[in-house]
């Protein structure tokens, strides 16, 4: 990559900033929500697994 195209790629990343930048359908709550019970449901299974016998 030369430092022109870097740059101008940097450029167009902080004008996509300014705007939000966040997709419109994209819901942080979902997000998030969905994260924290991918990763209960994950410690869950880790835990079955990791019983004392």
């Amino acid at each position: 990559m030369s430092l022109h195209s870097t740059a101008a790629n940097l450029v167009s990343l902080a004008e996509g900033a300014e705007h939000g930048g966040n997709h419109d359908s994209l819901s942080p709550y979902l997000t998030g929500f969905g994260a924290f019970g991918a990763l209960m449901l994950l410690l869950w299974i880790t835990t079955r697994f990791n019983r004392d016998r």
